[in-house]
């Protein structure tokens, strides 16, 4: 997984070629997922799921925030709580997700 500022986008890529991506819309402090998409040729495989954690725990890396505007990313937190603190509180009801879990502010 890299990052491609360039095409604000997160890349998956398998053999060099680009087998997935996150897009992205870079803000003061947290980046707005917008879209997400695997290639036909690599769905079925689990590679959504690899790209989006890589993502997040890139955009954690950098402390920022994430603002999951893309249904897919905002499915992977609310179904992976530890990621939930990605999310500012103020706008997690924005997104359908809880205001905090147990342990997570």
């Amino acid at each position: 997984m890299v990052d491609n500022p360039n095409e604000q986008r997160f890349e998956l890529r398998v053999d060099g070629a680009v087998a997935g991506f996150a897009a992205y819309q870079a803000g003061d402090r947290a980046h707005l997922f917008t879209h997400t998409e695997i290639d036909p040729a690599y769905e079925g495989k689990g590679l959504g799921s690899v790209l989006v954690r890589g993502a997040l725990d890139e955009v954690r890396g950098r402390g920022r925030g994430v603002l999951p505007a893309c249904p897919f990313v905002r499915r992977f937190v609310e179904r992976h709580p530890d990621y939930l603190d990605l999310v500012p509180a103020a706008e997690r009801d924005r997104f359908g997700l809880p205001p905090a879990s147990p342990g997570v502010p």
